[in-house]
């Protein structure tokens, strides 16, 4: 079924649809990417992959393929297919120096590693009701 799906893609412009061999040339690849179990399927940006769960059928990777294979939302060329807010938000950081974006991302990792199993653990101590709530 895969090779009929990469059969079916192989003359898109925008969509690639290929197998990698991780025991072999695509060892460094799929490290790279986590894969750690065969057959893996993964899928979306280069940069950003994510794991397919979905069916296995040929049909079922079709019908995924054809519905979320292409171009996203993004900088530069498709920042046409961003919804008003995203697009707001590429063009703020795309202003940016590469210095100031990068400072903001390790605040923000530095926000969400530290400061939110702190709020969870807060958050939890109010549910149980141990914790007094005052507005």
């Amino acid at each position: 079924d895969w090779d009929k799906l990469m059969d079916d893609f192989k003359d898109s412009p925008t969509a690639l649809v290929a197998d990698v061999d991780c025991t072999t040339d695509g060892k460094d690849l799929c490290q790279k990417h986590g894969v750690r179990g065969y057959p893996t399927i993964k899928y979306g940006d280069p940069g950003d992959l994510k794991d397919y769960s979905g069916g296995r059928t040929y049909d079922d990777l079709k019908k995924f393929a054809e519905e979320n294979l292409g171009p996203t939302c993004g900088p530069g060329e498709n920042i046409g297919l961003c919804d008003a807010d995203t697009k707001a938000s590429i063009e703020k950081y795309v202003a940016m120096s590469i210095g100031k974006l990068e400072g903001r991302m390790r605040n923000i990792v530095k926000n969400y590693e530290v400061e939110m199993p702190i709020m969870k653990k807060v958050l939890a101590h109010l549910k149980s009701g141990d914790g007094k709530t005052e507005l």
